[in-house]
């Protein structure tokens, strides 16, 4: 991978995940110490931002350090099945604990009925 590509991936991650919040660039660097300069250096992929950093981010945002590594790029080509499960955990990410944990259920019994019936 090209050594900025990662940068510009994880930057536009960020861009989209502080756009769903509704929060602009500013509010993110508030709420994660930083100004909102820096913000716009990351999301442009212009700052080679440190692991400690993304953290702060990733907490900014209410998110897991690894949903900053769930690139939003137009050149990746997902396979179907990947698509489908990115589906998936977008629902995820707006329900409710309760839900998220009936999800989870459902889903285990599924892939159990599911791996007897192919054995």
């Amino acid at each position: 991978m090209e050594d900025r590509k990662i940068l510009k991936l994880v930057g536009a991650r960020i861009k989209v995940l502080r756009k769903d919040k509704g929060l602009s660039q500013e509010a993110l660097g508030e709420r994660g110490g930083f100004h909102f300069t820096y913000i716009g250096q990351v999301e442009r992929g212009e700052k080679n931002v440190s692991l400690i950093n993304l953290g702060k981010i990733a907490e900014a945002l209410d998110v897991n350090v690894s949903q900053l590594f769930a690139y939003v790029n137009d050149e990746i080509d997902l396979t179907e099945t990947d698509t489908m499960i990115q589906e998936v955990v977008d629902m995820l990410r707006d329900a409710s604990l309760d839900n998220i944990q009936l999800s989870r259920n459902i889903l285990k019994e599924i892939l159990k009925s599911d791996r007897t019936n192919h054995k």
